[in-house]
């Protein structure tokens, strides 16, 4: 397969999205990393985003809640190659109504190879790499066989 290169800058657009369960997780985290965040573009699913401009103090770009329609408005960015980084603190344990949306979620996260983080060890490892604090160069696959591919 063949990949593009794509500049992602030293300044990061972050999507930050947590279940019920995790919210409190994921202001916990956020807190902890407030400094860090605030030198990047922050989007986030409704209610979560609400939480952390409230118990953080963060400036976000609120999306839809995830059940209605803001993990997939999430997953249209990162396809246009609009948000570089998903905080995903999801609840494996908790049956969601939504479930089919977050696993596409995950998987658009994957195909257009974006860091991912589904958890605190993740996160903190992610935030703690130099390459968020600078400029990056991530290889986007290329899907033109993919797109041009002959249907029968």
């Amino acid at each position: 397969m063949k990949f593009t290169p794509h500049q992602i800058n030293k300044s990061k657009q972050i999507a930050l999205v947590a279940h019920d369960n995790k919210k409190t997780d994921l202001v916990e985290w956020a807190l902890f990393n407030k400094e860090n965040l605030r030198g990047h573009q922050i989007y986030a699913t409704g209610t979560t985003g609400k939480l952390l401009e409230e118990k953080v103090g963060l400036q976000i770009n609120k999306l839809k809640s995830g059940p209605l329609g803001g993990d997939q408005q999430i997953g249209s960015r990162i396809s246009d190659g609009l948000i570089d980084v998903l905080i995903f603190f999801w609840d494996p344990l908790e049956p969601q109504p939504h479930d089919p949306d977050v696993k596409a979620l995950l998987r658009i996260a994957v195909v257009w190879n974006i860091p991912i983080a589904c958890n605190r060890s993740s996160a903190d490892f992610i935030f703690s790499s130099h390459l968020m604090e600078e400029n990056y160069i991530r290889l986007i696959p290329d899907y033109d066989n993919y797109t041009t591919r002959e249907l029968s």
